[in-house]
């Protein structure tokens, strides 16, 4: 099973707005998921996009695979450089 961080789309017609949510790759775009982990709105007169980085990291460190629009907005909010770091940061054992 492949798991996808992607946007799934709500809202109303030429107002979108996006949850981030975590879901297995064949299920539909609006369809079942797993997780929600955060919401996008593009066309506020403010973007905003809000997601629990915890999360994201953990479900990143599970092997999930972010779309090309998650992934742009994760490299936006710094998560992807975190997820970076500490995939290669030193592993210390005690």
């Amino acid at each position: 099973m492949s798991v996808k961080i992607r946007l799934k789309r709500v809202g109303a017609k030429k107002a979108p707005v996006y949850r981030v949510v975590i879901a297995d790759s064949r299920s539909p775009r609006d369809g079942r998921f797993i997780e929600e982990i955060g919401h996008y709105s593009p066309v506020a007169p403010t973007p905003e996009f809000v997601v629990d980085r915890e999360k994201a990291l953990a479900w990143l460190a599970k092997g999930a695979l972010p779309s090309d629009t998650v992934l742009s907005l994760f490299r936006q909010e710094g998560i992807l450089r975190e997820f970076e770091e500490k995939r290669k940061a030193p592993k210390v054992e005690a």
